[in-house]
């Protein structure tokens, strides 16, 4: 006690100050920051997880423009694929005017083909003109791009296509082929051979309809294939001459499942059956058939006499893969919809009948190498985050198909023009296009509703929960930190009391020198 040199007492009061004004100063950072990890040295291990949840919500709200942008984009495409729908369907209402023949003149014919070129160079202009922010949306340049597309692929539309690599290979097999539905007419030679006055009966029936047609004694069977050909268009039936012109080959004129013939005799006029024999025996009645021919022996479904209730014959959808992933058919044409590849194709005739592997030598159907419109709608930048939108080119010349034909031979002059070319099939090929944009539309539609609407929803829940984890880590507690706040205001001012006590104790050995 009676030593100067050492005031331990101060040195105690001093190191309790410093400990309490640095416990003061971190309260008063904190509450004046808001935050409780201000640099690394407060919480090593919570700035680390802080820093990656912040980055994690800025990339997420980043992502929520990001769809935002997307759903502004397809709004601009959608608004002009919807004045190109109602222009088609203007063209539907001059190609039904214009077959109305009589009573409509020349002038009247040439000023709706007007139109109708007025309505095609509209149509190219609003695919050429719709953009955003300069990029056009409608001319193809969102559309896939391909190449190596095998003679067997008749028509392809690849809706979606996310890949590494320069390039996607698409590898289609076919595991069933498509076919008619298809029955044989005999009636034992190349004619009718029934007695006077009588008439032979028969009603032929498709997918599309059905007509009861009635041949008299004499009628040559390659008469009676062009009457039924003469209804093709309400049957969907088509007929042709076989096995030597003796029988009469009746199949759908189109295929799949949904496809059928039937026929039946109303009146067989007399006409029986023989007995069943093998392929050349000319038995009268209603076949099944194989490969294009009879059946061996046996074959005969019915004879005329019994065949009052109709035979009917389904067609089969085509089946097989892409990529290994089983498809869904319709007709001869497959499809598969995953999240990485939706692509549709139909195959030629000819490629739809052939077992295997589309594409000579083992190489693939077609090769996908680029185009579409590429979103990124996750926080992650990796392939499993963008979503990948194909925009086809709606210009007249890409709208229709193969089969019926394009838009653009409804222009004057063209082989489907109003004026003096051929309506039926201009009829067609505008109900195709309108087919195709309704179909782009709705897939837009449903990207916009699904994909975007609850991409949204869900990132804007992940922002949430990212900076309600971040703010448990980092933020202050101000209830907490006004409480230690005020606990280090008392122990600095307690501790400044202490050391200026512990100063003057010094002073009490002046007392001892008198």
């Amino acid at each position: 006690m009676g030593r100067i040199n050492s005031n331990v007492q101060s040195m105690i009061a001093q190191r309790v100050l410093s400990q309490n004004n640095a416990t003061l100063s971190t309260s008063l950072e904190r509450l004046s920051t808001g935050l409780k990890i201000n640099r690394g040295k407060d919480d090593p291990a919570g700035l680390i997880a802080s820093e990656n949840l912040r980055s994690e919500a800025k990339a997420t709200n980043s992502a929520i423009s990001n769809a935002d942008r997307a759903d502004q984009v397809v709004n601009i495409a959608e608004g002009g694929l919807q004045e190109i729908s109602s222009m088609l369907s203007e063209l539907q209402g001059l190609i039904t005017n214009t077959a109305s023949r009589a009573g409509l003149s020349n002038e009247e014919k040439s000023a709706n083909q007007l139109q109708v070129d007025s309505i095609l160079q509209t149509i190219d202009r609003v695919s050429a003109s719709t953009n955003f922010q300069g990029i056009k949306l409608l001319n193809g340049n969102f559309d896939f791009k391909t190449s190596g597309v095998q003679s067997g692929v008749a028509d392809y539309r690849v809706n979606a296509a996310k890949y590494t690599g320069a390039a996607l290979a698409v590898d289609v097999q076919v595991t069933a082929s498509a076919q008619q539905g298809g029955l044989f007419l005999s009636l034992g030679g190349t004619s009718i051979n029934i007695g006077t006055g009588s008439s032979f009966v028969v009603e032929i029936a498709g997918s599309r309809g059905s007509r009861e047609l009635t041949f008299a004694s004499g009628t040559t069977l390659e008469k009676m294939v062009s009457t039924i050909n003469t209804f093709t268009d309400v049957t969907g039936v088509q007929a042709s001459l076989s096995a030597g012109a003796t029988r009469i080959g009746i199949n759908s004129k189109d295929f799949g499942s949904s496809e059928f013939v039937n026929v039946k005799v109303l009146d067989s006029a007399g006409i029986n059956s023989t007995a069943n024999g093998d392929a050349g025996t000319p038995v009268r009645g209603i076949y099944s058939r194989a490969s294009g021919d009879f059946l061996g022996s046996g074959s005969m479904l019915s004879s005329f006499v019994n065949a009052n209730n109709g035979i009917i014959d389904y067609g089969q959808d085509l089946r097989g893969t892409i990529n290994g992933i089983p498809t869904t058919s319709r007709g001869k044409t497959i499809r598969i919809n995953t999240d990485f590849l939706d692509i549709e194709l139909t195959l030629s005739t000819a490629q739809s009948q052939q077992l295997g592997n589309v594409g000579a030598g083992g190489n693939p159907a077609m090769m996908i190498t680029g185009g579409g419109a590429d979103f990124q709608l996750a926080g992650k930048v990796d392939i499993a985050g963008k979503v990948s939108l194909g925009i086809r080119d709606v210009a007249v010349r890409k709208l229709g198909d193969s089969s019926v034909g394009f838009l653009d031979r409804l222009a004057s002059g063209k082989s489907n023009n109003v004026a003096n070319g051929d309506l039926s099939g201009a009829q067609k090929i505008v109900a195709e296009a309108i087919t195709q944009v309704s179909a782009l539309r709705g897939r837009l539609g449903a990207f916009q509703k699904n994909t975007i609407g609850a991409t949204v929803r869900s990132l804007n829940v992940s922002v949430e929960n990212t900076s309600a984890a971040q703010s448990v880590i980092r933020d202050s507690d101000f209830a907490s930190e006004t409480a230690a706040l005020t606990r280090s205001q008392i122990l600095v001012s307690a501790s400044t009391n202490i050391l200026s006590l512990a100063n003057q104790a010094p002073n009490s050995a002046l007392q001892l020198l008198g």
